[in-house]
């Protein structure tokens, strides 16, 4: 159910959409303000938090931030979080909404029915706005597409979820890390789980002109083999740099990016050469890879806590062996390289491939970020106005500043003083609709 403080149902369909995230009120309610007073309110684009200020609210969008002295609109309804850090909606730039918690059965997919996959999928996008996420970069799927629909349906208001860009599938080598693998030599799998698969540079070209003219918002590429998919191996490059590359020149033409799934030190190498927008998990990366990836400006997007996830929850469920092994050999290297690339300079974003572990522990990470090398203000900046640039979103999400989207969450107290508070956000809004509130309280001005 979602939590509404008092007044908040109607502050809801006042600040211009319907409760569960549906179309803009039209006539008077849509020009209502809403005016959330913020006891800190964290500046991402300047990096500083800012005591008593207004961010007033227009409908989906905001309208001004202005000193708490100031004087407010006429009629405006204020909400009052004064207790509150207040800050733009956090971003996940690695999630895998649709798919279920990943486990030792590398053949969970095939247990479920499209139907079941979608339901799951909403499941997930509640937990995760609810969390405070407000958007994703949602980075493959087995079963192609079922991404682009649970997308369309937050966009249609059908679901509550964040706002999405998603990659449609994976484009994978067969047998490679972005397959589902596991069954028999005479098991045929279903065409939707490989509709990804390609084994040339022409091959590799067809398969994401077919994922972007089916919806997908950009590419996803498996550069390297995975630490879940058994039989592959996290060091193993599986694509050339030309095929990488093909990849990228497609996707350039229809005005979007890839992001390569890349573990290995070669594969990163081949990747950030090839011209990938991000690179995803990063865990064997050496100084040469680190020192183009500062050249080429490329994005470093590193999963950096649910390595201890799989260990103390794999080992517990008896994971397969080759997995907790390649865990631990990922681990602890993935958070060198990334200490060593925050230092560098390199552009960091935050991604969490949430689905290896529970949904809505998405800002788990956010501490691990600080013990491996950023500053608090460093980790909030990489989930929201950094995360944003690296979706090609800045001009709409990413910071609390006029024009954008009202996406705003708060966190009780200070929140950059600890930031394991974020796994429990008290206040959330996303295109101006309240979607969680404890322990505001609202009135009319």
């Amino acid at each position: 159910m979602l939590k509404l403080g008092p007044g908040l149902a109607a502050l809801a369909l006042a600040a211009g959409g319907a409760l569960h995230g549906g179309a803009a009120q039209s006539g008077p309610a849509a020009s209502a303000v809403v005016a959330i007073r913020a006891g800190r309110l964290v500046d991402v684009d300047k990096g500083e938090v800012r005591r008593d200020q207004v961010v007033l609210v227009r409908g989906d969008r905001i309208e001004a931030v202005q000193p708490g002295s100031a004087k407010l609109p006429a009629g405006a309804r204020t909400i009052d979080l004064s207790g509150y850090t207040v800050l733009p909606g956090l971003i996940d730039c690695h999630t895998h909404l649709v798919d279920d918690i990943q486990s030792a059965d590398v053949l969970l997919p095939l247990e479920r029915s499209e139907a079941q996959q979608v339901f799951t999928g909403v499941r997930h996008a509640k937990a995760t706005l609810l969390a405070g996420f407000t958007s994703v970069r949602d980075v493959g799927t087995y079963r192609a597409f079922v991404d682009v629909a649970l997308r369309d349906a937050i966009n249609q208001g059908t679901v509550v979820g964040p706002r999405m860009k998603v990659a449609g599938a994976y484009i994978t080598v067969s047998t490679g890390g972005g397959e589902v693998v596991g069954a028999a030599p005479d098991v045929t799998l279903p065409a939707a789980f490989r509709f990804g698969v390609a084994n040339s540079a022409d091959q590799v070209r067809e398969r994401v002109r077919a994922l972007l003219n089916g919806g997908a918002d950009f590419i996803k590429v498996i550069a390297t083999g995975a630490v879940l998919t058994r039989g592959t191996q996290p060091g193993v490059s599986e694509f050339t740099e030309a095929e990488i590359r093909a990849a990228v020149e497609q996707a350039a033409e229809y005005g979007t990016f890839v992001a390569a799934h890349a573990h290995g030190a070669e594969g990163i190498k081949r990747a950030v050469k090839a011209g990938v927008r991000s690179i995803e998990h990063g865990s064997l990366i050496d100084d040469e890879g680190i020192g183009l990836m500062r050249e080429h400006g490329t994005w470093l997007v590193a999963d950096i806590y649910n390595g201890d996830y799989i260990d103390s929850v794999g080992r517990e469920q008896h994971w397969p062996a080759d997995i907790l092994r390649k865990n631990t050999e990922t681990t602890e290297t993935q958070r060198a390289g990334f200490r060593k690339a925050v230092a560098a300079g390199v552009k960091i974003a935050y991604g969490t491939d949430s689905g290896v572990y529970p949904h809505g522990m998405n800002a788990m990470q956010l501490p691990y970020m600080v013990r491996y090398g950023m500053t608090p203000m460093q980790a909030i900046q990489s989930a929201t106005i950094s995360a944003a640039e690296l979706m090609q979103w800045k001009d709409s999400v990413g910071s609390i500043s006029p024009g954008k989207y009202a996406d705003i969450i708060a966190v009780e107290g200070d929140a950059l003083a600890d930031l394991k508070r974020f796994m429990k956000v008290g206040f959330v809004m996303k295109g101006g609709t309240v979607y969680l509130s404890e322990n505001s309280s609202s009135r009319r001005q």
